[in-house]
């Protein structure tokens, strides 16, 4: 049995934060069942690239095929009465309920937190939104790339303060700061639910998570001396500044990643490499660690990738290779912890291999369902619920449901 067995989601979050917080909750065991508009759906699902489409099926997109693995879909008009009260009539069969609208959104349809509450006083709500549920920012649209810049991540990407800084390569705040700290924050919530039999909600700023992601960094401000400037990008120790600690060029136009930090790596890498081994590197002012990266990177670009990585591999000196996301799936490690899976569901082979990639709370050799088409599952959720078939006649025949 895994931990979340018996715990039921109802998620009405689209897009990447709040159902990739929903698929740990699943592959901790959670049942999520998704609610959807019966005309567009998840909007994530039609996102290019798409994969083919057959008979009814448009084509999912690759996204929404990773994030949604296990999931039910269930079809509501939450702007039709008659999709609202269908809703409060679900909430007693549900410990969860997520949903990532503008903040008094809910509010405006009639289904703020008293409402909800008032029909399930033990459930959690989890509100993920851009700038919090409060505040002078709660309206506002935003995007990833706005939430990293307004929490301090974003300027600190770059080779130096003379170029702009670079846009994140992944959904950091969707990701770590929206779907990891809601679900960090629903684990809590069950159990004060558990313990004291009443709800509570969760407030997920997708710019708060983000900035706590420097929490370390700010701590670092607090105890510069006085008038010593902070550190910019391109020039700090863990942002490109030192020569132990940086990316280099191979031969064959690939790169290694080299982290010897310690005196014991570097010197390590510096005995592999043959150079003099001297600790006092690691400390030298910004123009040695310029000349120092610039004789490391001749050294480096005298070998292929693979051929450093066989010189490296039974040496303690924190070198690995940057791998392309094309090459991830392939490299023996996650080979080995089964990281990469297929996920079609037993007896499902004739539906076609759909690669998978497990979280690492995910227990190895788990099956898993495929990814829900539109609506798929509405009557039977609604039946579990108590819904009689006249009432789901009715909700069909009213377009709140399909």
């Amino acid at each position: 049995m895994q931990p979340l067995s018996g715990v039921r989601v109802l998620d009405l979050s689209r897009l990447i934060p709040g159902p990739f917080g929903t698929l740990v909750l699943s592959d901790l065991g959670a049942q999520v069942d998704k609610v959807e508009d019966p005309h567009v759906g998840d909007y994530l699902r039609l996102m290019p690239p798409t994969g083919p489409a057959s008979g009814e099926d448009p084509g999912l997109s690759g996204r929404f095929v990773a994030l949604n693995r296990d999931k039910r879909s269930l079809c509501l008009d939450l702007k039709h009465p008659e999709g609202r009260k269908a809703l409060l009539r679900l909430l007693p069969h549900y410990h969860v309920l997520v949903e990532s609208f503008r903040p008094g959104v809910l509010d405006r349809l009639g289904l703020g937190l008293s409402t909800l509450h008032a029909h399930n006083p033990a459930l959690v709500v989890c509100s993920i939104s851009g700038y919090g549920q409060d505040g002078p920012y709660r309206e506002r649209a935003g995007h990833d790339l706005n939430y990293a810049a307004l929490s301090g991540v974003l300027a600190m990407s770059g080779p130096s303060p003379q170029e702009p800084p670079h846009p994140l390569p992944i959904q950091l705040a969707d990701l770590g700061a929206g779907g990891l700290w809601a679900a960090i924050g629903i684990l809590a919530a069950l159990r004060q639910a558990e313990q004291t039999g009443q709800g509570s909600q969760i407030d997920i700023s997708l710019c708060e998570g983000t900035l706590s992601f420097l929490i370390p960094d700010f701590g670092n401000l607090e105890v510069l001396p006085q008038g010593t400037p902070a550190p910019e990008r391109g020039a700090d120790l863990l942002t490109g500044g030192m020569a132990c600690y940086s990316v280099y060029r191979t031969s064959d136009g690939k790169f290694l990643s080299v982290a010897a930090l310690e005196p014991k790596f570097w010197a390590n890498l510096n005995h592999v490499l043959g150079r003099p081994i001297d600790p006092s590197e690691l400390l030298a002012p910004p123009h040695e660690q310029a000349q120092l990266r610039a004789e490391l990177q001749a050294i480096f670009l005298q070998k292929t990738r693979a051929e450093w990585e066989a010189i490296f591999a039974a040496t303690d000196a924190c070198v690995e290779p940057v791998l392309s996301p094309s090459e991830v799936r392939y490299h023996p490690l996650h080979h080995e912890r089964a990281v990469f899976f297929d996920g079609n569901p037993p007896g499902d082979e004739s539906a076609g291999v759909l690669p998978q990639v497990r979280t690492p709370l995910r227990p190895r050799n788990l099956p898993c369902g495929r990814p829900p088409q539109h609506g798929q599952d509405s009557r039977v959720i609604l039946q579990e619920a108590g819904f009689s078939q006249d009432d789901i006649d009715h909700l069909l025949k009213l377009s709140v449901t399909k």
